[in-house]
């Protein structure tokens, strides 16, 4: 009886070890690049360097954040993006500005680049939000840097929360993006409106 009890606890100690050892696989989202729209001739005789859009530092890391009540923040330890989403906002307003065709050139900020204006922004969030139901929260300004004057010369604040169609993780990723996308295309319309009242040369 003693080794059966013995034989039992070893089984069961070696069990308990093996699946405390398992290491629970990370899963990976992406923000997609926005769509090409049907790109015209260059409308604004203007060169634009994307700079770089700062973030608190949740937002610079790689887990994906959620809001439990209106200051409490957390993160999911095996849910991340595949790059931080500073980043990924920045390379997507970066593709967004090139494929709408209206400016004489659109790069990234660098030792190289040369510009009229200078975009730079925050990324004040990208999160779970759940007050009243499941939501996706995004908020970011960007503003606009002349080089000539040293002067910012507009700006643009987005916040929505969108509510997400689902109750797991992917579908909140899925709200984010579609949030995502529609931030940045009401940035891009009303950039070009600000060129548009420019006087012309």
């Amino acid at each position: 009886m003693r080794r059966f009890c013995t034989a039992f606890l070893t089984a069961a100690a070696t069990l308990l070890l093996v699946s405390c050892g398992a290491a629970r696989p990370s899963k990976y989202y992406s923000l997609d690049l926005p769509g090409a729209s049907a790109a015209g001739g260059n409308t604004h005789e203007v060169a634009l360097l994307v700079g770089h859009l700062s973030a608190p530092h949740l937002y610079r890391d790689d887990r994906l954040v959620y809001r439990t009540g209106t200051t409490e923040i957390g993160t999911y330890e095996y849910h991340r993006w595949a790059e931080p989403p500073s980043d990924m906002l920045e390379a997507m307003l970066l593709h967004l500005l090139r494929a709408s065709g209206k400016y004489r050139t659109v790069q990234r900020l660098g030792s190289n680049a040369r510009g009229d204006y200078i975009l730079r922004g925050r990324l004040h969030r990208l999160e779970e939000g759940n007050s009243g139901g499941l939501t996706a929260r995004v908020a970011f300004e960007i503003e606009l840097y002349e080089q000539a004057s040293g002067t910012t010369v507009w700006s643009h604040f987005y916040s929505h929360d969108d509510p997400v169609n689902g109750k797991d993780v992917p579908a909140v990723v899925e709200a984010m993006n579609r949030n995502v996308q529609r931030g940045l295309a009401e940035v891009a319309a009303r950039l070009d409106q600000f060129f548009d009242s420019l006087p012309k040369k």
